[in-house]
């Protein structure tokens, strides 16, 4: 008689089927990084440079987590998040950042926190939106994607931006040349938008995931002496006009609530909140 999983099992590429067939039974929009995932690796440990863990009920697969430098649920139930914290303190903090839908978040960190803690950041109001539609303002003709010979111009924008969002450089800790191989392969995959005047980007952004469902915006910036001046919401409208052409039917970003204009700028873009994340950053 063959037994019947039940609670927390690593999965491989036997499970990606059921893995990818149970986020598209969800909210695919809102699980779209761990999709990417596992869909870009087939759950190969080597390729995958982390784990993929499933929920298992009765044998069912009910549920998911990335494992790697971003722990993230996914379709996660109560039971299961339960069940992914106490598997994750017994393997040992190898993320540097918790995110996800806040009530999985939260009920995460109330158990891993007084092992894992402090956290050096907690986020826990990110409006998650959506654009699936053409955008609501005129797209910005000067946005364009970027091109190979852009990196050295682009990977300091990317520096620049990761540094204010995150609070601490890509660059520390000896990550400066895998963060400079990142943006080089966003480039290359055609992910990564910029507006360019005088040699240097004052508008960028970038997709850092895509499933035949969503595909996901990071690391939107706009040079410090260039704010204000109208070039965000019209630059966000051209990156979802063309991702939504050419890369996914739906484009989606978190944010933090107190980046009022950041929100404003993508509201007036064409997005719209369908859920709330958190972040806890160690």
């Amino acid at each position: 008689m063959v037994q019947r999983r039940n609670g927390v099992y690593r999965l491989g590429p036997d499970d990606v089927v059921d893995a990818t067939g149970l986020i598209a039974g969800g909210d695919p929009q809102v699980d779209v990084f761990v999709d990417y995932r596992i869909r870009t690796t087939r759950m190969d440990i080597h390729a995958l440079g982390g784990e993929i863990w499933g929920y298992f009920e009765d044998g069912r697969l009910v549920s998911l987590c990335h494992s790697g430098a971003n722990l993230v649920p996914a379709h996660a139930t109560p039971e299961a998040v339960e069940a992914f914290a106490r598997y994750a303190i017994r393997r040992g903090r190898r993320c540097a950042t918790i995110v996800g839908r806040r009530e999985d978040v939260r009920q995460l960190w109330d158990v891993v926190g007084p092992v894992w803690g402090p956290a050096r950041e907690e986020r826990w109001d990110q409006p998650h939106m959506v654009c699936d539609e053409p955008p609501l303002v005129e797209p910005d003709p000067l946005v364009r994607r970027a091109e190979p010979a852009d990196l050295p111009i682009v990977h300091p924008a990317a520096v620049a931006m990761y540094t204010e969002e995150v609070g601490i450089s890509p660059d520390i800790g000896g990550g400066g040349e895998f963060y400079r191989a990142r943006v080089a392969h966003l480039i290359e995959a055609g992910w990564s938008f910029v507006r360019i005047e005088d040699g240097r980007v004052v508008f960028k952004a970038e997709v850092s995931a895509a499933s035949p469902y969503a595909c996901q915006v990071q690391g939107v910036y706009v040079a410090p002496d260039r704010r204000g001046q109208g070039l965000a919401a019209p630059g966000m409208a051209a990156v979802v006009q063309i991702a939504l052409r050419e890369i996914a039917p739906a484009v989606t970003l978190y944010a933090n609530s107190h980046n009022i204009p950041a929100i404003r700028c993508y509201e007036r873009a064409g997005f719209r909140q369908t859920a709330t994340f958190a972040s806890v950053m160690f």
